[in-house]
């Protein structure tokens, strides 16, 4: 296991900064995911730490030494790609073991690794195996045995799940929390759905055009955003972002109802959950429903609500609302979100 720490990283392409001054530290045995919308930087941050792209400003430290300078092969880090990278003529067993191999390991070492690793994936009966013969979730796993028999002391993934189809993301998904939960290996992740890195999670570094937007754990991303991106980006279907005004005491919606807020604020944001259909009248804002997505245990209700925009409201599956029913929406106060007019939380 190790710690990795990134002090004032930067990369540029010319004249192009793609990663501004990142700051960040990984603790032993934490498993850290980089999210955010395509293009951001995760995945060319994550390139850096591994040193497959070069660092143009700042310093990476792996277990307290500066290794910004050091070769791929000498930061003892390794990496699972979005590709397999699988060699087709070679069995499950001889993919696996390659990596040992090529270190000039001795063939009885080479076997106790891979049978180890085999082991805890849960790939024994395909050990014989070439990769065409096996589904996309044992190819991956496949991948990231290749990666246990190093030892290494941190695993990188570049969106491991992202070529899998959508039942096999969540058997994977539950593959790599329970691999984590064995090996206890420091571990960073790369995904742009925000999904994977609410259920992988011990921390998730939220990124945005090259900047860190928060850092912190799903739970304090989700019910503390700090600024509108982040409370956007963090949860399915994305928060209820709402024009709202103060005047020092109270807050209104879109000039209609409100309640009591001291500070100052533009955007009043609600998830869908934290909503609950009454009468007209009754709460914040009224709308009219506009679409119904049936999901089995819950719907959500999208509702027009004039001047406020659209509001998204999630509720019990079993509903017998219909497009064109009209109702009052109340919020949750203590589940209130205000944001000011540069998009920072407002306390």
């Amino acid at each position: 296991m190790s710690t990795i720490e990134l002090k004032a990283v930067e990369k540029w392409y010319g004249e192009a900064q793609v990663i501004k001054g990142v700051d960040l530290t990984i603790n032993e045995g934490e498993f850290v995911i980089f999210v955010g919308p395509s293009g951001c930087g995760k995945s060319t941050l994550l390139r850096m730490i591994a040193g497959l792209e070069e660092t143009s400003r700042g310093q990476i430290m792996i277990d307290g030494r500066d290794a910004t300078a050091e070769p791929p092969s000498k930061r003892g880090l390794a990496m699972v790609f979005q590709s397999y990278a699988l060699y087709p003529h070679m069995s499950v067993r001889d993919n696996v073991g390659f990596p040992l191999k090529s270190a000039g390991l001795p063939k009885a070492e080479i076997e106790e690794k891979v049978n180890e690793a085999a082991r805890v994936l849960k790939l024994d009966p395909y050990l014989d195996r070439r990769p065409k013969d096996l589904s996309g979730g044992q190819r991956q796993r496949v991948a990231i045995g290749r990666s246990i028999v190093r030892d290494p002391t941190a695993f990188l993934f570049d969106e491991p799940l992202s070529n899998l189809d959508a039942s096999l993301r969540v058997e994977m998904r539950y593959e790599i929390a329970k691999l984590h939960q064995q090996l206890q290996a420091s571990m960073i992740y790369v995904t742009h759905d925000q999904v994977e890195a609410m259920t992988l999670a011990d921390r998730i570094v939220v990124l945005e055009f090259g900047k860190i937007a928060q850092v912190g754990t799903p739970r304090e991303l989700y019910d503390h955003p700090a600024n509108l991106f982040v409370a956007q980006f963090i949860g399915s279907p994305k928060m209820n972002v709402l024009p709202c005004s103060t005047d020092g005491s109270n807050y209104t919606v879109a000039g209609h109802r409100g309640g009591a807020f001291s500070g100052e604020a533009v955007h009043l944001g609600i998830r869908p959950e934290h909503i609950e259909i009454g009468e007209v009248g009754s709460g914040e804002v009224d709308g009219t429903v506009d679409v119904l997505e049936y999901l089995g245990a819950d719907s959500f209700v999208i509702f027009d609500c004039g001047e406020a925009g659209q509001v998204n409201v999630r509720i019990n599956g079993e509903t017998e609302l219909k497009p064109g029913d009209r109702c009052g929406l109340n919020f949750a106060k203590d589940r209130l979100h205000f944001f000011d007019a540069d998009g920072l939380a407002s306390k």
